[in-house]
């Protein structure tokens, strides 16, 4: 049995389409998924459900939060909540609009430093984010000239956003958002379960500390972590820290989950199900997981 509760469509900033998502699921003999695009559950379409059920994947409804505590940008993921919550819509609909306000003050800085930025495009994606910024960059030619002055090659998006617009950057702009508490609040309200994404990832990108990310857990007392999930560096290295962060969970009382974080078809990067590396859970582990989140 495989399962993936963290995939990106293109109603964020990945490529598939919702239903192109459930093919590749099907294809890659997953079963149970969770589409949790950025800030927005507008994937979640009465017509989504039905292809996926014509396909015998089942979807529990899942999104990725934005928020920031006093270190970094922290991702909150949420789970099996009520579509159909009011306020739960309209928090995602006002975090949605701060990313615009964000696309439009830091094209200025980007700019400013030399490179062209596609804002008129951008502008369209309901969605918006750093990947969508930073990817429509890389790979515009005309800041070729720009990138081999300041890096000496074309960097990857992901080497872009933490040189050029992560924290201490050129081009790092505040972007409106809530405390991981308010989004696991938000959450919460809707019914959902709350699971603090990838904790690897900010010892990796942001510098915490293991001390870090318990005090985060305590502050925003998440139900879950998603302790399976594999790092993929600049370098393009895979970094498993599974082991540490299942332990971790264990430790202070946390269910665990599992996510590719799949947004596109690329390099090292984990595609749905994990299907091109060789991580695997037992289907003890697996069925685990669908209780604890389906709770």
């Amino acid at each position: 049995m495989i399962i993936d509760l963290h995939i990106h469509s293109n109603i964020s900033d990945g490529v598939l389409s919702p239903k192109e998502v459930i093919d590749e699921a099907d294809k890659n003999g997953v079963s149970l998924i969770s589409i949790t695009d950025h800030d927005t559950i507008d994937s979640y379409t009465p017509e989504l459900f039905s292809y996926a059920k014509s396909k015998k994947i089942k979807i529990i409804p899942g999104v990725e939060i934005s928020s920031k505590n006093e270190k970094a940008g922290i991702h909150v993921l949420g789970y099996n909540f009520d579509l159909e919550n009011k306020e739960f819509r309209e928090t995602l609909f006002k975090i949605r609009n701060s990313r615009h306000e964000y696309l439009h003050n830091v094209s200025k800085k980007l700019s400013k430093l030399g490179y062209l930025v596609n804002v008129e495009k951008l502008d369209k994606i309901d969605s918006v984010t750093k990947a969508h910024i930073a990817l429509d960059i890389v790979e515009n030619e005309k800041n070729r000239e720009k990138f081999i002055l300041d890096f000496g090659h074309i960097p990857n998006k992901g080497e872009f956003i933490e040189s050029i617009m992560n924290e201490n950057c050129p081009a790092y702009v505040i972007k409106k958002t809530l405390t991981p508490k308010e989004v696991a609040n938000v959450i919460r309200k809707a019914g959902g379960r709350v699971v603090l994404a990838h904790p690897v990832a900010y010892v990796h990108e942001d510098n915490f500390t293991d001390e870090d990310i318990l005090k985060l857990v305590k502050e925003m007392k998440p139900d879950g972590i998603e302790a399976n999930y594999l790092f993929v560096d600049t370098d393009g290295k895979i970094i498993d820290e599974t082991d540490k962060w299942n332990k971790f969970a264990k430790e202070n009382n946390l269910f665990v989950t599992v996510g590719t974080d799949f947004h596109r078809k690329e390099g090292v990067y984990k595609e749905i199900g994990f299907v091109n590396t060789d991580f695997k859970l037992e289907d003890e582990d697996i069925e685990k997981i669908i209780r604890n989140i389906s709770l």
